[in-house]
Formats: C-alpha cells, structure tokens, sequence
C-alpha cells in the first residue's frame, strides 16, 4: 500500500483506486497522475496566499542545510511506530522524509494547497505520496487511514485531523514560540508569534490526550542569503521587508506537541 491508496474522491466520498495513470472512484470521477507523480485534489485553483516556488525554492535551500534538523528529528521521533504517516501542509515534504527515514517500516503522504509544493513533494522519498488538498476546506483522505498526523507550521483542522486518524492515532505539532526569530521581526516587519500558541492548540482539542510537550531552542548563525531564506520560506514572504538583509543570530524556538486522539 502507498499514500495514493489511503484516498477518497473529493466529490462523492468513495474510495480512489489507480488505473495506470489515473485514481478513478466507482462514480466515475478521475484525477490524473502527474508526471512529476503527484495529484491534484483540489478542485479549484490554489488560493493566492498558497506556497510560490520561490517560497519552496528558498525552503529547500534553508532546510538543506540543516538548520531545522533537531525540530525534524523531534517531530520524526514524537511519530512514534506510526505506519501511515500524514503531513498537512507539507511544502517540500521535508519532515515527512525525516520521519519516514526514522521509521522504516512507514509509508507518508503529504498533502499541501499549492501545486508546486505538492510537485517538491512528490520526490522527497520513496515512500511518500503528494497530493493538492486544502486542510481547512477537507481532505480527500479516507476515515481512520492515518496513524499520524504531522503538522510543521502549517494549517490546522482539528476535525478532519479526528477524522483521518485511527483512535489513538497520534498528532505532532510544531508551534513556534514567541521567541521565534524575535530578532528579525522589529528589523524586517515580520509577523507577530502569539506566546500561547501551544496552550490555544490544546484547547481546540477537548478530549485529545497530550502524551508530550518537547521543546526545541537554540542559536542560528545566519548569513544575510540565509536570513533572507528563513523570510522568504514562509508566510512572511507575503509580509516585511525584503531588501537590504544583513547576516544575524538569531532564535530557534519552537514546541512538539504530541497529542492522542480520543476513542
């Protein structure tokens, strides 16, 4: 079984099957396999605020390079023995990829609202699938498929997360802090972090047990093309100022959150 096998069609619900180079559902719906081996769920263009290539192109380079590697070797560890793993919002796939590196015996899919995410996706390992699915709309994953769910800055759902879980599945959730490159935000008008982003994720769970809190927090030593890269990755793309970077130290700060579903 792969992650393409774990799907439902997103317009009547049933389950997808492959045929060559398609999923087709019993209705008759049909989503064709990219070349680049991804899938394009959506229904609908991507919304404007969905990851550009240059957003993923700097992502890819920033990662590369390490920088994050203790928040994905915790997120690849909170998994657990998880053997269907789910990455919302997944971007490059990265840390599905460390996850799935962890755990052998794992297969992955990643889902992400932007084509050109899902594409990066696609090749970030062997034992991963890509779809184009938006978290907040629905999922076209079928009931109880996952063991875990994955959830690396990106968009929450709590019941389509409930949904797609097995009970006792578990969700990891990394939340920054509000600490979280503190020094680039006066300088570049980046974003504000709310400093109770992990108790306000917990509160939208009632009933999810939180098996643990981890904390991940060092010191980055960036150079100015770095410092530009950490911007240019995310939402802050769309933010702040992007001219005249300068290199930094700055803060890593982050919380894992693993929670267990209910049932």
């Amino acid at each position: 079984m792969n992650g393409l096998d774990w799907l439902r069609c997103p317009h009547c619900e049933a389950p997808l099957h492959r045929d060559t180079s398609a999923l087709r559902c019993p209705s008759g719906h049909a989503f064709d396999v990219a070349r680049q081996g991804y899938v394009n769920l959506l229904g609908r263009a991507a919304p404007a605020n969905a990851d550009t290539p240059a957003m993923l192109e700097a992502r890819e380079r920033f990662l590369t390079a390490g920088h994050y590697a203790p928040v994905a070797q915790a997120a690849a560890a909170a998994v657990g023995d998880a053997r269907r793993v789910v990455e919302v919002g997944a971007g490059t796939g990265y840390y599905l990829a460390r996850a799935l590196e962890a755990h052998p015996a794992a297969e992955g899919l990643a889902t992400d609202v932007s084509p050109a995410a899902a594409r990066r996706a696609a090749r970030a390992h062997p034992r991963a699938a890509s779809i184009v699915a938006d978290t907040w709309a629905g999922l076209p994953i079928a009931d109880g498929a996952a063991d875990a769910v994955l959830c690396v800055f990106a968009p929450r759902n709590p019941a389509e997360f409930a949904r797609i879980l097995v009970p006792g599945g578990r969700l990891v959730v990394v939340v920054p802090r509000s600490v979280h490159l503190v020094e680039l935000r006066a300088d570049y008008g980046l974003l504000d972090v709310a400093a109770d982003k992990a108790e306000a994720l917990v509160g939208s769970l009632p009933g999810w047990r939180v098996a643990a809190l981890d904390t991940v927090e060092r010191r980055l030593e960036l150079t100015a093309d770095e410092v530009a890269d950490v911007i240019a990755m995310g939402p802050n793309a769309f933010h702040g100022e992007r001219s005249g970077m300068a290199a930094a130290s700055v803060t890593v700060a982050v919380d894992i959150l693993t929670l267990v579903r209910p049932g």
